[in-house]
């Protein structure tokens, strides 16, 4: 993976096709019933983010109502999304392109 700066700081991850599968993103929605440090926490456990970029993406969430979380080969996100799930949070796993 390749990590990129964008707009606003915001550390965002391009994904390359290593030929292990179509490549993916997870997406996660907005609720009205986790916080942000449980959404913060659950990034960092699951997806290996640094602190930094899951409170980002937790604020990305909040005010746009979803932010895609992770990119990749699909076969290695969905396990991943599973584990968001889990925990309570509103993820999918979309095809990209």
């Amino acid at each position: 993976m390749n990590w990129t700066q964008e707009n606003e700081d915001v550390l965002t991850e391009d994904a390359i096709d290593t030929g292990t599968g179509t490549v993916a993103e997870i997406l996660v929605y907005n609720d009205d019933v986790n916080t942000f440090d449980w959404v913060i926490q659950c990034l960092m456990d699951i997806l290996d983010h640094s602190h930094e970029q899951a409170e980002q993406l937790s604020l990305l969430i909040h005010f746009k109502g979803k932010a895609t979380v992770k990119t990749g080969p699909k076969p290695a996100l969905k396990p991943k999304k599973d584990a968001l799930i889990d925990r309570g949070l509103s993820a999918v796993l979309e095809e990209k392109g």
